[in-house]
């Protein structure tokens, strides 16, 4: 048997809650009527639960492989270079500088200058990085609030989450 999604459990509840609050009832019958609705939610609520985990395990499983995928793709992109200043290396000791077949072709070329620095660099050659916005210190301000300091701009408060161990 297939349960209703949780949200027409959850209205269902709510629905009954208020009819048997207008209908002036005692406080256990009330209880003993709803807790067959409550034991349906909270069957559905497992059920929720479960997939929360699997959704979980598969986001830990893919970011797994992402890390593994990066360490091979690392891998091979260091294999080509090294072989890549191998095939530089060879073709520069034997004096060639172009090789063509069929496929590509290869060539010996010259790259763009470029500067090696040698020594100190005096400041004025030295960038300067942008530094971080400004930010608002939320543990300064949570500390001064819990000792009964008031604020316009922040105030304490308290969120709920769904914690399934």
């Amino acid at each position: 048997m297939s349960l209703p999604a949780l949200y027409q459990l959850t209205r269902e509840y709510q629905e009954a809650y208020e009819t048997l609050a207008d209908m002036n009832l005692p406080e256990e019958v009330m209880h003993d009527t709803l807790e067959g609705l409550q034991g349906e939610i909270e069957k559905k609520a497992e059920n929720v639960a479960c997939v929360i985990r699997n959704f979980e395990s598969m986001a830990e499983q893919i970011k797994q492989a992402e890390k593994q995928l990066k360490q091979r793709r690392d891998a091979y992109e260091h294999r080509a270079e090294h072989i890549r200043a191998y095939l530089l290396h060879n073709m520069q000791a034997c004096g060639i500088s172009k090789i063509e077949s069929p496929w590509f072709k290869i060539a010996v070329r010259d790259n763009p200058e470029s500067v090696e620095i040698t020594g100190a660099v005096p400041p004025e050659y030295m960038r300067q990085p942008e530094p971080p916005p400004p930010a608002p210190d939320k543990a300064m301000i949570k500390a001064d609030l819990k000792d009964g300091k008031q604020f316009d701009f922040a105030r304490l408060t308290r969120t709920q989450r769904v914690e399934i161990k």
